[in-house]
C-alpha cells in the first residue's frame, strides 16, 4: 500500500523519505518468510535510510517516536545478523491526533489473521509484473 502511494508522487525516486518505511517493511516482510540474507540486506538499507531521513525531512518523522523505531530497526538488524528468528515492533506514536486517526481506521478495517498465507505470503498472490519487469531491465544494463 505505502509503495503503490509513493509511486504515485509525481517524479518519485528512490531517495524520497517513504522508501525508508516501503524497505522497512519489505525486511521484515522476509525475514517474518524466512529470508534471512533479504532481510538482511533490505534491512540494512532501511536503517541507513531512516538515519538520512532525521537529517533533512522531519514531515515523515514528527509524529512518531522515530529515535526508537531505528534503534528498533538496528536490533532487528542485529538479531538477524546472529540467525534469530521472527520478532516484529511496533511504531510508537506521538501525535494524539495520528492515534486517533489509527484508532478510528483500525475499528473499520477486517485485518487477517497473524500466520496466514495471504499475510506471510502476500507478494506471491498480487500482480508483480512491473517489479519483474524492473528487474529484467536491470539485469540487461551494462555494468
Amino acid at each position: 500500500m505505502l509503495e503503490e502511494y509513493w509511486k504515485s508522487i509525481p517524479d518519485y525516486t528512490k531517495d524520497h523519505p517513504l522508501t525508508a518505511f516501503i524497505l522497512l517493511s519489505t525486511g521484515l516482510y522476509h525475514w517474518r518468510r524466512g529470508n534471512m540474507e533479504g532481510a538482511y540486506r533490505t534491512l540494512v538499507k532501511a536503517e541507513n535510510k531512516m538515519l538520512a531521513i532525521q537529517e533533512f525531512d522531519i514531515r515523515y518523522t514528527e509524529d512518531i517516536d522515530y529515535g526508537r523505531l531505528v534503534q528498533d530497526t538496528a536490533t532487528a538488524v542485529t538479531k538477524l545478523k546472529k540467525g534469530e528468528p521472527f520478532s516484529g515492533f511496533k511504531i510508537h506514536l506521538k501525535s494524539k491526533l495520528l492515534q486517533q486517526s489509527v484508532e478510528e481506521i483500525a475499528s473499520s478495517m477486517e485485518l487477517l489473521p497473524v500466520g496466514s498465507d495471504a499475510v506471510t505470503h502476500k507478494h506471491m498472490l498480487r500482480d508483480r509484473s512491473d517489479i519483474l519487469e524492473e528487474r529484467e531491465k536491470k539485469k540487461r544494463r551494462p555494468q
